[in-house]
């Protein structure tokens, strides 16, 4: 009789252990919970990111500080833009090329031009 008994309570034990599984399970599959755990992910990854945009940024100064410090550059003062150079692509005054000469030979057929044989 005491067998049948501890069968009995130890099966009982197992069927209320597996039910409370399943249950626990079943609940973490439902839309609601996967999208509660998805947003949690994906708040985390943030925070993850941020954390590695800040190490960047703070890395990125010291290395800014270490090259000023090696130019010379003192960080106080501020600092200009040099002033704007000129570039003068043709001379002016030995060649005069006018928007005429510059059309009339964009007309002119040329003998490596592809298309003329065609």
């Amino acid at each position: 009789m005491f067998r049948r008994t501890f069968w009995f309570t130890a099966g009982a034990a197992a069927g209320v252990w597996a039910t409370t599984k399943v249950n626990r399970k079943l609940k973490q599959l439902t839309p609601e919970s996967l999208a509660a755990r998805t947003a949690d992910k994906a708040v985390e990854a943030g925070h993850r990111l941020k954390d590695f945009a800040l190490d960047i940024k703070s890395g990125m100064a010291q290395r800014e500080a270490e090259l000023n410090d090696v130019l010379g550059i003192d960080g106080s003062e501020p600092r200009e833009l040099p002033a704007r150079r000129r570039l003068v692509a043709l001379d002016t005054t030995s060649q005069q090329y006018t928007k005429q000469q510059h059309t009339k030979q964009q007309h002119t057929k040329h003998s490596y031009d592809r298309n003329e044989d065609h």
